[in-house]
């Protein structure tokens, strides 16, 4: 198996075959993480492909400095920064009824509704380290910031991030509690 370095530089040389193996290990993981950060499904699929539109683009340029995958992430988080500058357009038909939740989902929309409360600095180190998986070293050169900070930001970011969902646990308790205690109607009981 190449690495994703070696296949870079075969493409660089015109490899078609070293592409396709890139675009097969990468484009699961790009689409997941611009669908874990916009609302559309359709615009993360299009624009995990503009990310290899840009690596195809700038395959004369590549220099192996870093990791494929760091580089690949670097574009998707400036094509996720352009994306989320443009004016959003909210279509009816985007719209979905949202289905019914099982337990496991319920818990998966706490932590994404917590997620989604944190400060975005914040959101955007803990999903690159927790769902994309990158090392701490590869956030740093990404974000283009100390590895200590990195650190440090990580930590805080999951403080928050148990802060909320404490928070909204709690909340959630409260809410269970306060309908179970409701008095019933018997009027209505018998209806």
């Amino acid at each position: 198996m190449n690495s994703d370095e070696a296949l870079m530089l075969d493409f660089q040389r015109g490899s078609r075959a070293a592409f396709e193996e890139l675009y097969a290990r990468y484009q699961g993981p790009l689409y997941g993480f611009f669908r874990r950060r916009l609302d559309s499904s359709e615009r993360a699929e299009d624009l995990a492909q503009e990310t290899f539109l840009v690596v195809i683009r700038g395959a004369s340029r590549y220099e192996p400095r870093a990791q494929v995958r760091t580089y690949l992430y670097a574009i998707a988080l400036k094509l996720l920064a352009n994306e989320r500058r443009k004016p959003r357009d909210i279509q009816a038909d985007e719209v979905a009824a949202s289905p019914e939740v099982g337990p496991a989902q319920e818990t998966g929309l706490w932590v994404q509704e917590a997620l989604e409360r944190l400060d975005p600095s914040q959101r955007e180190i803990l999903m690159l380290r927790e769902y994309e998986e990158l090392t701490y070293s590869e956030i740093s050169k990404l974000l283009r910031l100390p590895l200590n900070t990195v650190r440090s930001r990580l930590f805080r970011a999951r403080m928050a991030l148990k802060e909320k969902l404490e928070t909204s646990h709690a909340l959630s308790k409260q809410l269970l509690l306060a309908a179970v205690e409701q008095p019933v109607n018997p009027a209505e009981e018998e209806a």
